[in-house]
C-alpha cells in the first residue's frame, strides 16, 4: 500500500510542476494605474528601464522590487519617451 501511495504521490508532484512550469516562462506584465492599461515587461523596455534609471540619477533597482509609486513614476516617463525618442532598435 504505501509503494501505491509513494507513486501517487511522485505523479502528482509531477504533474504539479508541469502545470507551473509554463506560467514562470510567461512575461511579467505591469498595470499603469493612471492609464489603466497594462504593460508587459521585455528586453525593449528594461533598456528604457535602465535608460530612465541613469537619467533621473537613480540607484538601479530590479523593477519588480519597487515601491507602486516608483513604478508609476516610471510608467509616466515612459509615455513622453517613445522607442524611438530613446532610439530602442525594435526587431
Amino acid at each position: 500500500m504505501s509503494r501505491f501511495l509513494n507513486v501517487v504521490l511522485l505523479g502528482a508532484t509531477l504533474l504539479g510542476s508541469s502545470a507551473i512550469a509554463p506560467m514562470a516562462l510567461q512575461a511579467q506584465t505591469y498595470h499603469d494605474a493612471q492609464r489603466n492599461e497594462d504593460h508587459a515587461w521585455s528586453s525593449h523596455e528594461d533598456k528604457a528601464y535602465h535608460m530612465y534609471v541613469k537619467q533621473n540619477h537613480r540607484k538601479y533597482v530590479a523593477f519588480a522590487k519597487l515601491k507602486p509609486e516608483d513604478q508609476q513614476a516610471y510608467w509616466d516617463w515612459r509615455h513622453e519617451h517613445s522607442d524611438a525618442v530613446l532610439k530602442i532598435d525594435v526587431k
